[in-house]
């Protein structure tokens, strides 16, 4: 069954931020567009590259009106010890979500039960905190922040152009196609 237009449950999490701990909660996320970043654990091996890369496009999404949210099923605990002792790590300026519980994990449907840790998934909400786009990869393959803020602004545009759609590999600036009959059989 599909994630998209599901709404994200009520949650209240434990975050670290720039030497901070901090509540986060389902009310922090509306009004704004948000990436939640699962990822399997801290200490890991991808995950460091994940979010390091995250970490030096933070600013392109956040001119996009968008907070990205890494979340592992780890403790806020945790997360300052891998941020004081990760070369990578400790350059993250955005909120790592604790979910001990996997309450997270579970409500966006990554859990793998039988260890206790996340799948990479990768969720685009908008502002009204409903999955408009997600994907899910093997533990074993890291993803890519460009590509996803380009996806994220491709949700914006359409969420903004109802009438329109974008194209493969559509980038802001780009072309965009308008449904029609026309365009049956056309392209």
């Amino acid at each position: 069954m599909s994630l998209i237009n599901k709404e994200v449950s009520d949650f209240k999490v434990s975050a670290y931020q720039n030497n901070e701990f901090k509540t986060v909660t389902k009310a922090d996320i509306l009004g704004t567009w948000s990436v939640f970043f699962f990822y399997p654990a801290d200490f890991t091996f991808v995950c460091p590259t994940e979010l390091e890369d995250l970490e030096n496009n933070y600013e392109k999404f956040k001119a996009a009106g968008c907070e990205i949210y890494s979340v592992s099923c780890d403790t806020h605990f945790v997360h300052k010890a891998w941020h004081d002792h990760s070369e990578k790590i400790s350059k993250l300026t955005y909120p790592m979500l604790a979910d001990p519980t996997q309450a997270l994990a579970k409500d966006f449907e990554v859990l793998i039960e039988a260890e206790g840790i996340a799948e990479r998934g990768t969720f685009i909400v908008n502002p009204e905190g409903k999955i408009v786009a997600y994907e899910v990869n093997s533990g074993n393959v890291g993803r890519n922040a460009d590509e996803l803020l380009r996806k994220l602004q491709a949700c914006q545009f359409v969420a903004e152009h109802g009438d329109q759609v974008c194209p493969a590999k559509w980038k802001p600036g780009a072309e965009t196609l308008k449904p029609s009959l026309d365009l049956v059989g056309a392209l």
